[in-house]
Parts: C-alpha cells; sequence; structure tokens
C-alpha cells in the first residue's frame, strides 16, 4: 500500500497494473463505507479485464487514510470531486482518467466530471446518487441500527483505522434533515464524457430513477439494469459488470 499526501492530509491508494502495458488509468471511488480494502479482489479482476491501469485510494476518514478531524460537511462529495480528486490526480500524474465510482464514488465522479473542467475519457457510476429517495434516508437509518445492535462496527473495524469516524461521518449526514434537499443534477447536463450507468433491480439504496435521470440529462448514456442485484453490483454481479466495462471502455475513443 501507497501513501500520498493532499492538502496536509495522508491517503492511501493502491495502483494494479495489467499484465500488458496499458494505455489507459481507472480510478475507483469507493462508496459511503468502502476504502481501498473493501474493494477486494475486484481491482485486480478489473485491470486484468479492461488491460488499463487501476488506481483506488481511501478518502480521508476511510480505510487507512488519514482521520477526520471535524464532522463532514452537507458538501463532502463535492468538496471530494472538485478539490481533493483533481489534486490527487495530479500529484499521480494521472490525466484524463476512467472514473469508476460505487454509491457516493459515483456521485463523486459525476460532480468532477461535471463541474471540474478537467478532462475525463468515461464514467462506470455504479449505484450512483443523483438525489436522494426515501428508500435510501431508510436503509441509511437500518444501518445506524444495525451498527449500534450487531457485528456490523466489528466487520467494518477490519478495513478502517477510525471505524466510528467512518461511519458516524457518513450517516449523520445522510440522516440530516437538511440533506434531504441534497441534489447533483445540476451537474448533469454539462457532463461531455460518455457514461456507462449500472444499477441492481434491488438496490437497498437507491430506484432506477437514479440512473434513470442521468440518462434523461446525458444523451448517449448506457444504462445496464441488473436483477438478483442490490447495491453492490460489483460483488452481486461480477462476471457481468466486468464484461460490461471491459467492453464499454474498449470502445471508448483513444
Amino acid at each position: 500500500m501507497c501513501k500520498v499526501t493532499i492538502g496536509g492530509v495522508g491517503l492511501e491508494y493502491e495502483r494494479i497494473e495489467p499484465a500488458s502495458a496499458a494505455d489507459r488509468t481507472i480510478i475507483l471511488l469507493h462508496e459511503g463505507l468502502g476504502s481501498v480494502g473493501m474493494w477486494k479482489d475486484f481491482p485486480v479482476s478489473l485491470a486484468a479485464a479492461t488491460k488499463c491501469a487501476v488506481v483506488s485510494y481511501s478518502r480521508r476518514g476511510y480505510g487507512r487514510s488519514d482521520p477526520l478531524d471535524a464532522p463532514r460537511s452537507m458538501r463532502y462529495m463535492h468538496d471530494e470531486a472538485l478539490i481533493v480528486l483533481p489534486e490527487l490526480l495530479d500529484e499521480l500524474g494521472i490525466a484524463e482518467p476512467v472514473l469508476f465510482g460505487h454509491s457516493d464514488g459515483a456521485s463523486i465522479a459525476l460532480i468532477h466530471a461535471g463541474g471540474s473542467s478537467r478532462p475525463v475519457a468515461g464514467i462506470v457510476a455504479m449505484a450512483p446518487h443523483v438525489m436522494v429517495e426515501e428508500i435510501s434516508v431508510a436503509s441509511i437509518a437500518e444501518a445506524r441500527n444495525s451498527y449500534r445492535a450487531t457485528d456490523l462496527r466489528t466487520r467494518l473495524a477490519r478495513y478502517h483505522r477510525d471505524v466510528d469516524g467512518a461511519f458516524w461521518g457518513w450517516n449523520d449526514v445522510w440522516l440530516s434533515r437538511k440533506f434531504r434537499a441534497w441534489s447533483i443534477e445540476e451537474y448533469l447536463p454539462r457532463i461531455t464524457c460518455p457514461i456507462l450507468a449500472i444499477q441492481g433491480e434491488d438496490d437497498e439504496y437507491g430506484t432506477m430513477e437514479q440512473v434513470e435521470r442521468i440518462a434523461r440529462s446525458v444523451p448517449g448514456t448506457r444504462v445496464v439494469k441488473l436483477r438478483t442485484c442490490g447495491h453492490s453490483p460489483h460483488r452481486d454481479q461480477p462476471a457481468i459488470v466486468l464484461d460490461e466495462a471491459a467492453s464499454w471502455i474498449g470502445g471508448l475513443r483513444r
């Protein structure tokens, strides 16, 4: 595992190189409770399937990155997309990446592409959030109950240096009444790169309306709807996700 310092904050990252020389780099952007470690073997499989270099990193407060020193703001995804991610890409020397985001990470990818004025080759958005739905709030409230009453905290602690900071930093924001008005739809019409949007039909954190709003705003978006799939398509349907990603990324203009 490697470390990079962005804005005075130490972030862990990992770079996977394919067997043959890579001409593209994929940036993996994790979910609201994710980290480098929680991707498990997916980055290796993705690099092999796409023949791209794959870089994953843990945002501040997650994984082995530096912990938070204050509560997250309601604009934490905006700050990541428009401040941290550009600096990280520059520090690692990555130009025109493919942004591959899951959940919060997909939202960060969309904000970056629509708001940073930086070149992006394409976006793979798995289970993205573009606005807050009641199903999201209900499931996140249930996660809070599970964190307090089950072994969820113990399981997450395997992947996070500060597990309480990681969990409550995410959970408190999403369950704040002010966050109900959160939306990133203003960024969607500004996105000029291709998008592959992947959504599970059984996603407990969002409905198909999330990807359909993306498709209505960004012409040419490819939407993949997966049966028997919840909020984590790369875990529930890994073969399909890898096949779709490899085919779609392979077709991006050089």
